[in-house]
């Protein structure tokens, strides 16, 4: 087994970190060695807010990764999210390079898609803002439109819808300097509900029209794919934390009950016959009182209806409810609740069905869970650009290089 064929995700999450490391055995099955996990320190709605908390936090899941691997990471596939994440679609236009021989036969090649690509990525942004990705999403040659592979055609020009997705300069910085600080380099920033895709939606979900909400901790991500390519991304400043805050809150329980209170007894739809009352201690006294099971997912439910809502204002917003044949996609911790899926298919009126990571073996149950899938998919990612060049220690080169990642998305949306 070569270092190229060993693959490292991290899920720099607003409530957990954990590191998955994998290996493409010979057959070319991709098998999970390694997971490590522990609670996020620095983090807040997917931005870090701590330099030395959240590298203290990175190295303590590397480790444990490490220690159950067997083996030292030297780089990673990193995810960044955070509701200063905003996108847009372009669209570029160049004139097709004739070739040098006599015949001047105006065949596209690669080189005219990148520079068609370069064309649509030239877009006037803020001095703090920067292009993290540009997806195509089809190309016209001549006015001929859909075309998904234009290399090798004839034409005179050729045109390319792209969807450019920017982000805070800083807290791409930031996510560097973290993941340098705990010792290994940066393979590659992915933005997190495009990583979370590779490992929850199909190709025919992607063909059909789909949209993938990651609900985590601290934002909940929007992906939107049509026609084999994305067309929408956004992220809303809510999460499993606002929920957990909103139990605490109204019942005066520490957050540390209530997060536990959520998850062991939580749900979304009231609970079935002669409910038993829960037992938990209060914030204020340490008294124990009683909590009606109706009561709690009460509070859950408003809180889910109100993310809920807030997504489906965003898609009315971007006109893509049409786009969405396949339905809703949801994925990440926070869709573990009992009838989430149930609350969703109320509110979008569209198929929901829950996303769970597919395509790893090895200690696969480990992640084999909704939490798991931006860490999952972060490794999927990185199979299909494992020949992207490694970053050297060059902090200046290192982050040029990181705004100028994903050109290696273009083989994984047109093939």
């Amino acid at each position: 087994m070569t270092v190229a064929d060993r693959l490292v995700g991290i899920d720099l999450g607003t409530t957990k970190i954990s590191v998955i490391i994998a290996e493409v055995d010979e057959e070319g099955d991709v098998q999970v060695v390694g997971v490590g996990e522990t609670e996020s320190r620095g983090m807040r709605r997917g931005v870090v807010v701590n330099i030395d908390k959240t590298t203290e936090a990175i190295s303590d899941a590397i480790d444990q990764a490490e220690q159950m691997a067997g083996i030292k990471v030297r780089d990673a596939f990193v995810g960044i999210a955070g509701d200063h994440i905003r996108s847009i679609n372009s669209r570029g236009v160049i004139a097709v390079s004739r070739g040098h021989g006599v015949s001047r036969s105006n065949v596209i090649t690669q080189i005219d898609v990148e520079r068609v690509i370069e064309a649509a990525r030239a877009v006037a942004l803020p001095m703090d803002r920067e292009v993290l990705h540009v997806l195509p999403q089809e190309f016209s040659v001549d006015d001929e439109a859909g075309i998904h592979e234009p290399v090798g055609m004839t034409g005179l020009r050729l045109e390319a819808d792209v969807h450019i997705i920017t982000g805070a300069i800083a807290s791409a910085q930031n996510i560097y300097r973290c993941v340098k600080s705990s010792g290994i380099g940066l393979r590659g920033l992915v933005l997190e509900p495009l990583a979370s895709s590779y490992a929850v939606l199909n190709d025919e979900e992607k063909e059909l029209g789909v949209a993938l909400l990651d609900l985590g901790g601290g934002t909940t991500d929007i992906a939107v794919f049509y026609d084999s390519s994305i067309r929408h991304t956004s992220v809303i400043g809510l999460g499993g934390v606002n929920v957990t805050r909103d139990i605490a809150m109204v019942l005066g329980i520490p957050i540390e009950q209530a997060e536990k209170l959520k998850i062991e007894k939580g749900g979304i739809l009231a609970p079935f016959g002669d409910s038993v009352p829960l037992k938990v201690e209060t914030a204020l006294d340490g008294r124990v009182r009683e909590i009606n099971p109706t009561e709690l997912n009460e509070i859950i439910r408003a809180r889910m209806e109100e993310i809920f809502e807030m997504v489906l204002r965003e898609l009315k917003r971007v006109d893509c409810m049409g786009l969405l044949s396949s339905g809703i996609v949801i994925t990440g911790g926070g869709s573990q609740l009992s009838g989430t899926t149930m609350l969703a298919e109320e509110i979008f009126r569209k198929p929901v069905r829950s996303g769970i990571p597919r395509g790893l073996h090895g200690l696969a149950d480990a992640v084999n869970n909704p939490a798991h899938a931006t860490g999952v998919g972060l490794i999927l990612y990185g199979i299909k650009n494992q020949d992207e060049p490694r970053f050297s220690g060059d902090d200046t080169v290192v982050f040029k290089r990181i705004l100028k990642l994903f050109k290696g998305w273009f083989d994984g949306l047109i093939n």
